[in-house]
């Protein structure tokens, strides 16, 4: 029978080490007032995080400082993940952003690397929730279109689709959509496809006919047509351009149009 991680013993002998180097973990209190600021897009969010983590109150997870700091940065971006979707982030993209964090931590080899990218990704979160905070309030209804859109960008999305998602008449409906998102359900339809585009033609090495095949346009022809007709260029000339770049679309096609 194997022996038990969690003893009595070993939970008493952890104490009595912990008294005798009078190391005492961070408070709960300090972790609750981290994450609320969090929630809030309130910046002082990623001073107390860095003052937290730098304290030495983290905990012993591993003897390799390396692996002890990856360990510290995986519950971390885990809590701060769980944070941001209780504030109201998308529970996708909040995931995304944790696995990406997590992806890019797997590939360091200093504690100063981990170091670096535990302020990176605190301060991704928090203004992520600070533009969360600043954007519009929807009703119900027209979030959960939002919503179903998201999640049905690689599908041919009708607004008989969202009329059944939400319960409501298509027509009541679209007038509503309207007038709180101040588009038509089609045009914000496109306009999300069209954002996911440029992120796959920057950051993916999906090939112009798979792009359009994943998004759901009807044809390469009809998304090319449809990628100049918005942004002034060709799916390829952006590729070539901008792949693999950080930073604002906006910005990088400002001198394109």
């Amino acid at each position: 029978m194997a022996k038990a991680t969690v003893t009595e013993q070993k939970l008493r002998y952890l104490e009595y080490i912990s008294r005798e180097n009078e190391f005492q973990h961070h408070t709960a209190e300090e972790e609750d007032n981290l994450y609320a600021l969090l929630q809030a897009g309130d910046m002082r969010a990623v001073e107390l995080a860095e003052k937290i983590h730098l304290s030495g109150r983290n905990g012993h997870l591993s003897d390799d400082p390396v692996r002890n700091a990856k360990y510290l940065f995986v519950s971390t971006v885990t809590v701060a993940c769980r944070a941001a979707i209780s504030g109201g982030l998308p529970d996708e993209r909040a995931f995304n952003i944790s696995d990406l964090f997590i992806q890019r931590m797997d590939l360091l080899t200093t504690v100063d690397q981990v170091d670096a990218l535990y302020r990176e990704m605190f301060s991704f979160y928090t203004r992520e929730m600070a533009g969360l905070a600043k954007g519009k309030n929807y009703s119900r209804n027209v979030q959960r279109c939002l919503d179903y859109i998201y999640h049905h960008l690689h599908t041919r999305i009708l607004v008989t689709d969202l009329a059944e998602e939400t319960g409501l008449n298509a027509s009541y409906l679209s007038t509503l959509f309207k007038q709180e998102t101040g588009m038509s359900i089609s045009e914000y339809i496109a306009d999300k496809r069209l954002e996911a585009a440029r992120n796959m033609l920057r950051f993916s090495d999906y090939s112009l006919a798979e792009i359009s095949e994943i998004l759901a346009y009807s044809s390469q022809s009809h998304f090319t047509r449809a990628f100049k007709e918005a942004m002034g260029i060709t799916p390829l000339r952006y590729r070539n351009s901008y792949g693999g770049q950080d930073g604002s679309w906006e910005q990088a096609d400002m001198g394109k149009k």
